[in-house]
C-alpha cells in the first residue's frame, strides 16, 4: 500500500487536495476529523482536557467549546504544549487503526496539518506540502472560516515555517490560483507518479534508469533528497537492532558532480546475515523497497584482502524518484570504501574534475548504462588507492 503524507499551513488548501485524491480513488484519513471525534463527548480525551482547562471549555450541552479552547492554547504556547500531551496520543492511535484497515490495493492518503512539527513525515511514502502566500491564506481563514484576522496569523505563527515544510517536501503543490489550476496539478501527480508508484508496489518492480544518458548535469536538490530518503529508512528500519547507522553516498552525494540521476544510500549492520532476516525483509518492504536477489556483492578492489564485497541490494518503487539500496557489513571493505569515496571527492576538487572528466569521456564512448558503469572499473581501481592513501594522510575514519 502506497503511503501519502498531505500537509500545509492553514489555510494553504491542502483538504481540497486531499478532496480531489479521494475523488480519484484514495483512501483519506483526515487528522482534523479524528481530532473532533476524539473530543467528542463521552470521549475520555475530552474529559481530560476539560480537566486540564476547565469547564468553561466545555458548552452547556457537553460538546467542545473550539473557539473558547482556541482563544487560550493559541495565546499560550505551554496550554497549546498540554492539549498536545492529552491530544495527540489519542488522535494517533485512532488514526493508525484507520489507517490499517486501508485495503493493500488502495492508495492511503494522511490529511494531517502537523505533519512536519511531528515529525510523522519520515512514516509516509511520499510528502505532499500544499503552498500558498501568507496573505492568500490570511484572506481565506478571514473570509472563508470567519476568524479575526489577528486569530489567523497567531494559528499560522503557530505551525512549521514555510522553509521547515519545503525541507521534508517530496512535492510542493502551489495554490494561489484557481481551484481548477490547483485540481490539474493533483490529477497530473496521481497520473504521473502516484499511480504508476502504487503499481509497481502491488507488483513488486523496483523504478529504473533509463538506459541511455542516465549521467545529467549536478542537481542542487540531490543533497535534500537524499536526507529524506535517509531519514525514512532510518525510520522504517529504527527496530532493527541490527542497523548501524543509514548514509546517502554514491556520486549524488558530492556536490557539484554530474551523476545518474539516483540517490544511493547505504544501510550498515552488524552481522550481514542480519539482513536476509525476515523482520530486516519486511521493514523494507514496507519502506517501498523491492529485493534483488541475485545481486549479492560489489566487484573487490585490488588489494583489499577480500575476494568478495558482500551486500544485499533493494531498488525503490517511486517512478519519480530512482533509489537504490545497499546494505552492507559495518566494518567491511565495500562499507568503508562507500563512505569514504564521497568524503574523499568532497575534500579534493582535483581529484573530483578528474572523475567528472572520466565521466564525460567514456558517456562519449558509449551512454548505455550498463557499459558505462563496467568502464568506470579501472579508474575506480586506481582511486582506491588513491583515497585510501589521503584517507591515512589526513587521519579519516567511517
Amino acid at each position: 500500500m502506497l503511503r501519502v503524507g498531505v500537509t500545509g499551513g492553514i489555510g494553504s488548501g491542502k483538504s481540497t487536495v486531499s478532496r480531489r485524491l479521494a475523488e480519484l480513488g484514495a483512501v483519506v484519513v483526515d487528522a482534523d476529523l479524528v481530532a473532533r471525534e476524539v473530543m467528542e463527548p463521552g470521549e475520555p480525551t475530552l474529559d481530560a482536557v476539560a480537566s486540564r482547562f476547565g469547564p468553561e471549555v466545555l458548552r452547556p450541552d457537553g460538546t467542545l467549546d473550539r473557539a473558547g479552547l482556541a482563544s487560550i492554547v493559541f495565546r499560550d504556547p505551554s496550554a497549546l504544549a498540554d492539549l498536545d500531551a492529552i491530544t495527540v496520543p489519542a488522535i494517533a492511535r485512532r488514526v493508525a487503526a484507520r489507517r490499517r484497515d486501508v485495503a493493500r490495493e488502495s492508495v492511503s492518503v494522511y490529511d494531517m496539518p502537523l505533519l512536519v512539527e511531528r515529525g510523522a513525515w519520515v512514516n509516509e511514502h511520499l510528502t505532499v506540502v500544499v503552498e500558498a502566500d501568507v496573505e492568500t491564506r490570511v484572506q481565506r481563514l478571514v473570509d472563508q472560516r470567519g476568524l479575526e484576522e489577528g486569530d489567523a496569523r497567531r494559528r499560522m505563527a503557530a505551525q512549521a515555517t514555510d522553509e521547515q515544510r519545503r525541507a521534508v517536501a517530496d512535492v510542493v503543490l502551489p495554490n494561489d490560483g484557481s481551484p481548477d489550476a490547483l485540481a490539474g496539478l493533483v490529477d497530473a501527480l496521481w497520473r504521473d507518479r502516484l499511480e504508476p508508484w502504487h503499481d509497481n508496489l502491488l507488483a513488486g518492480r523496483r523504478s529504473r534508469r533509463p538506459d541511455h544518458g542516465a549521467v545529467v548535469p549536478p542537481d542542487p536538490r540531490w543533497e535534500a533528497r537524499g536526507s529524506r530518503v535517509v531519514a525514512k529508512l532510518a525510520a522504517a528500519l529504527s527496530g532493527q537492532r541490527t542497523v548501524t547507522e543509514v548514509s546517502h553516498i554514491g556520486s549524488t552525494a558530492v556536490p557539484g558532480l554530474p551523476a545518474k540521476d539516483v540517490i544511493d544510500v547505504q544501510v550498515g549492520v552488524r552481522e550481514l546475515a542480519d539482513a536476509d532476516a525476515a523482520t530486516f525483509h519486511a521493514a523494507l518492504r514496507d519502506a517501498g523497497y523491492v529485493c534483488t536477489p541475485d545481486n549479492l556483492a560489489d566487484r573487490a578492489k585490488p588489494g583489499s584482502g577480500e575476494t568478495v564485497w558482500a551486500k544485499r541490494y533493494w531498488g525503490g518503487c517511486d517512478p519519480g524518484e530512482v533509489v537504490h539500496v545497499h546494505v552492507r557489513q559495518r566494518g567491511s571493505q565495500g562499507w568503508r570504501f562507500a563512505l569514504l569515496f564521497p568524503d574523499w571527492l568532497r575534500h579534493v576538487p582535483a581529484e573530483r574534475a578528474a572523475y567528472a572528466a572520466e565521466k564525460q569521456r567514456l558517456l562519449a564512448l558509449d551512454d548505455r548504462t550498463g557499459v558505462y558503469s563496467e568502464a568506470k572499473e579501472p579508474w575506480f581501481d586506481d582511486a582506491w588507492v588513491r583515497a585510501g592513501e589521503w584517507a591515512s594522510r589526513t587521519g579519516w575514519h567511517p
